[in-house]
């Protein structure tokens, strides 16, 4: 054989692993996003219980000073994890925007009480836990009246269960496509190399030698296919940060550790297994059989 032909050969090789790099890179990062999801489900799950509100009117003739010392008390609760007072001034705002000045006009004075936008803790927004808060708030003499949209607490608690069964059913069907499609894909780029390995079959080396640099190699590609499959993971959550702030706060910059982990563990592991399988179907072949 030439070296042109070996130059050509090995070029052609080296095309074929890159190709497998790139193509398994972008299935990780399937396997990466759903990872991610994994992780930080409980995360998305508090993110929207946190951002229930619950509303505390306070009874017309309360003054600022009273309703900031109810303030102060109401953020002491274990319960609460936020809590500010909207002033006469900001509610009388956001009525006259929902029913206009001319309904306003008609009250001789602003009808709109001074009142506490008070958010819960996650593990307190349930159906009973909001009960107890309720009659914890509506204890003061000062409040008037406890705002609290128990049906849509409920509807939230209801959808996030649905929507968990749904994220696990197409997390682990992401998984196994990922599983299928590294699998095929390490499979193509060792059949390419069948007469490779049935040469040094002939030329008396064993099973181990024989597997040994083609397990080094999945290694290797597992890892390089990770990095950039962990690279553009990263590179997808900045976009994110960049441009919708909100919901990268659901995330917590700390689990890409443990994504990266999982996608290196099973970038690795898919390669060297499909690679195992591979060889040894190929070892057993006899040489007419490697034409098919």
């Amino acid at each position: 054989m030439s070296k042109e032909e070996n130059r050509i050969i090995r070029r052609r090789l080296r095309n074929a692993y890159m190709s497998s790099i790139i193509s398994i890179s972008l299935v990780l990062l399937l396997t990466g996003v759903a990872s991610l999801l994994v992780v930080n489900v409980r995360r998305v799950s508090d993110y929207f219980k946190e951002h229930m509100q619950l509303t505390v009117l306070l009874n017309q003739e309360v003054g600022e000073k009273s309703a900031q010392q109810y303030l102060e008390r109401v953020e002491t609760f274990p319960c609460v994890k936020r809590a500010r007072l909207v002033s006469r001034e900001e509610g009388t705002r956001e009525l006259e925007a929902l029913l206009g000045r001319d309904f306003l006009e008609v009250f001789g004075s602003s009808p709109v009480p001074l009142s506490v936008e008070i958010g819960l803790k996650a593990d307190y927004v349930s159906k009973d836990s909001l009960e107890v808060v309720q009659r914890l708030l509506a204890a003061s003499p000062l409040v008037d009246e406890v705002n609290c949209q128990q049906s849509l607490v409920e509807a939230l608690n209801a959808n996030l269960t649905k929507i968990s069964l749904v994220l696990g059913v197409l997390i682990a069907l992401l998984l196994f496509i990922s599983c299928v499609l590294i699998g095929n894909t390490v499979r193509l780029s060792v059949f390419a190399q069948r007469f490779t390995i049935h040469t040094m079959k002939l030329v008396g080396a064993t099973r181990g030698f024989i597997l040994r640099p083609f397990l080094g190699k999945a290694v290797l590609q597992g890892l390089l296919s990770a990095l950039a499959a962990t690279g553009l993971l990263a590179g997808a959550l900045v976009a994110v940060r960049k441009g919708f702030g909100p919901l990268y706060e659901v995330f917590d910059p700390a689990s890409m550790l443990s994504v990266s982990l999982i996608v290196a563990v099973g970038g690795v592991l898919i390669c060297v297994v499909s690679t195992w399988f591979v060889v040894g179907r190929l070892l057993a072949r006899r040489k007419d059989d490697l034409y098919f």
